[in-house]
């Protein structure tokens, strides 16, 4: 049997500020903005996690969380 999992604990990517013409301005209830703040908040935790599980990357280059 061939295990199958993978060991992929890569940095997680950063989500894409949307463009300033993404926002309709009707104010749609979740507006653009506010799922990517969310995505954002999501994003910056997910990156402490990381670091706690990869505390000699952050001596390595990695941009590093404030």
């Amino acid at each position: 049997m061939t295990d199958t999992t993978t060991n992929d604990d890569s940095r997680p990517d950063e989500p894409v500020e949307p463009d300033l013409n993404e926002c309709c301005g009707n104010g749609c209830t979740p507006c653009v903005f506010d799922t990517y703040a969310e995505a954002k908040r999501a994003w910056q935790q997910a990156v402490k996690e990381w670091e706690q599980r990869h505390p000699d990357a952050i001596h390595s280059g990695q941009p590093h969380l404030p």
